[in-house]
């Protein structure tokens, strides 16, 4: 009989965010966008900071914040093991757009390939949170 779902596991340094059966997932990995199903060949690769889509067994979804971490694909159980974790329906929308504004005034005025980077790292945080709280209004 053909696996239907498998246990996920989405922890960070803080707190266990979610442990249950997902039916599949999306999140990007340092090669790209990611799918995983029941019965994905194992898999240990580096996520990049983003989003997880958790599709629940129960047809529900969820939304959580990433700013990047490991990924663990086993034949039933999937891991991600986050830098740091945040719920969508946690995440305030005030200070993402201010994130944002911040970041891309420091990109506008970096003097150096190295302030550019971290701007632009920040940035891309900011809107990975905004994405995130968009969906999980979508969502509810």
């Amino acid at each position: 009989m053909a696996l239907t779902s498998y246990q996920l596991d989405v922890v960070s340094a803080e707190s266990r965010l979610f442990s249950g059966d997902a039916r599949h997932i999306r999140v990007t990995g340092i090669e790209g966008e990611l799918g995983i199903f029941p019965g994905h060949t194992p898999l240990l690769t580096m996520i990049k900071p983003g989003m997880i889509h958790i599709m629940k067994d129960n047809g529900d979804e969820e939304y959580i914040y990433l700013s990047g971490g490991i990924l663990e694909v086993q034949p039933k159980v999937v891991t991600v093991l986050a830098d740091t974790a945040i719920r969508g329906k946690d995440l305030d929308e005030a200070r993402a757009l201010e994130s944002k504004r911040r970041a891309e005034e420091h990109m506008h005025n970096s003097h150096s390939d190295v302030d550019y980077a971290q701007a632009s790292a920040e940035l891309s945080k900011a809107i990975a949170k905004l994405r995130v709280i968009e969906l999980t209004k979508k969502a509810m």
